[in-house]
């Protein structure tokens, strides 16, 4: 399965969620990718749309590899096992994430308006436009349960086999349109991956598309 693009993509998990009979109380979008499949999604769903907001920690020489991730208030995780596997200098990693979490206070201050919504008690989509090592969507499910959320369900379009299997034991439930034991990166099942913006993300968090009729 290939998509055109993250709205394609979105408007396809948001059917497959509503036949599937998926309830939930709000949609979070993972910036920044994640808020346009997620905008759909809430539209399908007719569903408050809003953002959680990640910031992955890459390899000091391999950026686009996950070592960990950030998510607000206050969560930290770091992927022993990856770490393992690509050793790094503790020194050259506090560099990195000294970055990244400076980068994820830039989030918050613009693309949070207003207090960020309450998740006590309620039942929340976590959405973002595909998992690879799945370490930012683990890091949002951190978040939303230190927040008191009675259930959290991730829902993406694309998922690597051992990302899908690991955010199952963190997560009350996983859902994903396609889950391939091949996978390589997530926008080789995209027709058009362009980079999202954050004027982007801002104008679909201010005015999300009324749902469908």
């Amino acid at each position: 399965m290939k998509f055109a693009s993250r709205q394609d993509a979105g408007r396809r998990l948001g059917e497959f969620l509503r036949q599937r009979g998926v309830a939930a109380d709000l949609v979070l979008g993972l910036p920044r990718g994640g808020v346009v499949v997620a905008a759909e999604v809430a539209r399908e769903l007719g569903l408050p749309l809003d953002v959680v907001v990640v910031r992955k920690i890459g390899h000091p020489c391999h950026r686009e590899l996950a070592v960990g991730a950030l998510a607000e208030p206050d969560v930290f995780i770091l992927d022993e096992l990856t770490l393992a596997e690509a050793p790094v200098l503790r020194s050259e990693l506090a560099r990195v994430v000294q970055e990244e979490t400076a980068r994820l206070r830039e989030y918050r201050a613009r693309f949070r308006h207003s207090s960020p919504p309450s998740l006590m008690h309620k039942s929340v989509l976590l959405v973002d436009d595909g998992l690879a090592t799945g370490a930012t969507a683990e890091a949002a499910v951190l978040s939303a349960k230190r927040q008191l959320a009675r259930r959290i369900i991730i829902a993406v379009p694309v998922a690597s086999t051992s990302a899908f299997e690991k955010l199952q034991r963190a997560a009350d439930d996983v859902v994903a349109l396609v889950v391939d034991p091949g996978f390589g990166a997530v926008g080789q099942y995209y027709d058009d991956f362009a980079q999202t913006t954050d004027e982007e993300v801002i104008a679909l968090l201010s005015h999300p598309a009324p749902p469908p009729e």
